[in-house]
């Protein structure tokens, strides 16, 4: 099969969506591969590196779009929506529900569109949005604990505090992957922290992960309301995979907060669980409404783009490989490949995703 991987867009987003060692399993099983010059540059990974690897390097996104799977990292963007073909095999991260101009678009060309965060396991688990969660959440307290400095609009608050002196409050919403992760870094920091969650079970396994250095609650509006108002750092963590998460933080509930204190959405790519939030950029990462810092960056693990890449290959590189051998077919014999796909045949064909853009079901 013919694979092709193009540069990213997104604003600096230096991921690729094969590394180059990817690239040399692809060849080896008699694939053909096509990367834009550059592409994987940004993640410290040269064009002869992908050469040496069996790929031909291309100078135009044109030429690495025009084959039949389009590997990427990040869903594509008004300027390459003229690249989608009918019968294409697209896989990437999509995150459709908070995209109706894309949805409409991959419905419009006839493009097989799989996303990665809806492949997933008969245990419920997300084995290709799970390793960018992972990054994200340590990501969400490494930036929040920045943005809380003085000089980038903060409170000027110390997370791990200094004897004498209490440490910062960290209220993560939600105790799935992102929030896990958001917690061990926290705690590694020394802050004080709180995980709120619905699921008693869930908050009964962190416990066994984090002791005492975490303060578990369930979720309820006046769990929320108490530890928003106390937190320097509010982390949102919450997924409801293919749809928009619930907003549990109201604007009335931000302008409560502290002055300078920081808000984190890392659910911001599928719209956000708190009111304020708006998605950002890394160029222009944060803003300050109601006296709050914001940080609404979509593509966080972005930012660390040779150690996120290579976590992306390892858990897509076999789901890539059975695109590339079996095609369309490849969804007929994996049922778990199968919930990956959003869009086939100009119709919304994931059962959540026809739930959100109910008007455009056929």
């Amino acid at each position: 099969m013919e694979i092709g991987v193009p540069k990213e867009t997104k604003d600096q987003e230096f991921r690729v969506g094969l590394s180059p060692s990817s690239v040399r399993v692809l060849c080896e099983a008699g694939h053909k591969v096509w990367v834009e010059a550059e592409a994987g540059v940004g993640a410290g990974f040269t064009d002869d590196e992908y050469q040496q690897a069996g790929a031909t390097i291309v100078s135009t996104a044109a030429a690495a779009w025009d084959r039949d799977l389009v590997v990427k990292v990040k869903e594509p963007l008004k300027p390459e929506y003229q690249f989608l073909q009918k019968g294409q095999l697209l896989f990437t991260y999509l995150h459709l529900a908070a995209d109706r101009t894309l949805t409409e678009h991959l419905i419009d060309c006839g493009v097989c569109a799989i996303a990665y965060e809806t492949v997933e396991l008969p245990d419920r688990r997300l084995p290709l949005l799970t390793p960018m969660s992972i990054i994200a959440g340590r990501l969400s307290v490494q930036f929040g604990a920045r943005f809380l400095e003085r000089q980038q609009g903060g409170r000027g608050v110390l997370l791990g505090g200094f004897p004498g002196v209490k440490p910062g409050q960290v209220v993560i919403l939600g105790g799935g992957v992102v929030g896990t992760e958001a917690a061990r870094i926290a705690v590694g920091m020394g802050a004080q922290v709180q995980i709120i969650d619905l699921n008693v079970e869930r908050l009964a396994y962190l416990e066994t992960i984090f002791g005492s250095r975490v303060e578990y609650l369930y979720s309820n509006s006046a769990q929320i309301e108490g530890a928003v108002c106390q937190a320097d750092l509010l982390i949102g963590a919450v997924l409801v995979p293919g749809r928009r998460p619930p907003i549990l933080v109201s604007r009335n509930l931000v302008q409560k907060m502290h002055p300078g204190a920081v808000i984190v959405d890392v659910a911001v790519d599928q719209g956000g669980c708190i009111e304020t939030v708006r998605p950002t950029s890394h160029t222009n990462p944060t803003y300050i409404e109601e006296g709050v810092v914001h940080y609404g960056v979509p593509n966080m693990p972005g930012a660390v783009p040779w150690t996120a890449t290579q976590a992306l290959n390892n858990s897509t590189l076999p789901y890539v490989l059975k695109l590339a051998n079996q095609g369309l077919k490849a969804m007929e014999s994996d049922p778990v490949l199968a919930k990956g796909v959003n869009v086939k045949n100009h119709q919304i064909v994931h059962p959540v995703v026809r739930e959100v853009f109910a008007d455009l079901v056929g």
